[in-house]
């Protein structure tokens, strides 16, 4: 006797989980225990394939990163992501103590008067990496002098305060940031409002971990690349989820490396990962799942961590390049 074909049940219980209602006591878990009063947010947008689109503002925490919020949208669409990166950020307005330091980065395609303002007004320090293509007029100048003139060559740095952009509706007070290391095709160039005196530009290389982050929810750790899902609504909140099992992993993984003595970190040149001047051979995300797997083999409480972010690089050199005088003449 054939089996009866089972009816389609739409769950419409499902989507009673109103997220709006879980960033707070989700920032609350992530950021409760933080050692210390730095924290590096990257902002960033990924893909799955033609399905989804999704704009992800997220913690980087030791080779890794977190989502703190996110906003899941259809694929093949024009969408303006302008009123959506608004939305999430304020919906984190307040969920950081004022006496913090937050950096916020961003890649070149997100770079924004807009994003730069947005986050000002937060308190949050934005570091928002622009190309090479735009003029800056340094505080008491009156000549523009283009981007790439003030970063030349490989192991050039330069940074100061002043005015970017000519045009009067990109136009931005702010610190430049230039930096050219070996290894790279073009110099990094960074807007902030931190003085110059005060910031460093290889912090911006802590936005290369949210990289990681995507990485560790598509084909490095969780695997979703191979939902079925097509209803942005349902992943947006499946992602609450991954992002929680994600925290569970680092926090844990993350605390037992902070327990580790250097000592224990051999050099090992030509390493993927090094963590500061130390070599990381195993992520953070893999060391938090093999704890929690050997406390299930073992029968044990299963365990929890709490943040324990690395030390914020420092440059190894002083700034120094040509000087504005010999390129752009006097001001």
């Amino acid at each position: 006797m054939p089996i009866a074909k089972r009816r389609r049940k739409p769950g419409g219980h499902r989507a009673e989980l109103d997220l709006s209602a879980c960033w707070a006591p989700w920032c609350t878990w992530v950021l409760g225990g933080w050692s210390g009063t730095q924290l590096a947010v990257a902002l960033d947008a990924t893909t799955l394939g033609q399905r989804f689109v999704l704009l992800v503002i997220s913690v980087v925490y030791r080779g890794c990163a977190v989502p703190l919020i996110w906003k899941v949208l259809p694929a093949g669409g024009k969408h303006p992501w302008k009123p959506e990166w608004l939305a999430l950020l304020q919906a984190l307005r307040g969920r950081v103590s004022p006496t913090w330091t937050v950096i916020v980065l961003a890649d070149r395609g997100l770079h924004a008067k807009w994003l730069f303002e947005t986050l000002f007004q937060m308190g949050w320090h934005p570091m928002l990496r622009v190309n090479v293509g735009g003029s800056f007029r340094p505080e008491g100048w009156y000549h523009w002098v283009p981007f790439r003139q003030l970063v030349l060559a490989v192991g050039d740095r330069w940074q100061g305060s002043g005015t970017a952009f000519t045009h009067p509706k990109t136009r931005l007070n702010c610190t430049l940031l230039g930096c050219w290391e070996a290894g790279h095709d073009a110099p990094w160039l960074i807007l902030t409002n931190i003085p110059p005196q005060a910031a460093e530009a290889c912090w911006y290389g802590l936005r290369a971990w949210i990289e990681q982050g995507f990485k560790k929810i598509k084909g490095g750790g969780w695997q979703w690349q191979y939902t079925r899902m097509t209803d942005p609504n349902r992943a947006k909140r499946l992602w609450l989820a991954i992002a929680i099992a994600t925290w569970w992993l680092l926090s844990i993984g993350g605390e037992a490396e902070a327990a580790l003595p250097s000592a224990t970190f051999p050099p090992v040149p030509g390493s993927p990962r090094q963590q500061g001047r130390r070599w990381r051979l195993v992520s953070v995300f893999r060391h938090g799942w093999s704890l929690i797997m050997a406390a299930l083999f073992k029968h044990q409480a299963l365990p929890t961590g709490h943040g324990r972010p690395e030390p914020w690089p420092t440059c190894s050199t002083v700034p120094h390049g040509p000087p504005l005088a010999m390129s752009v003449g006097e001001p």
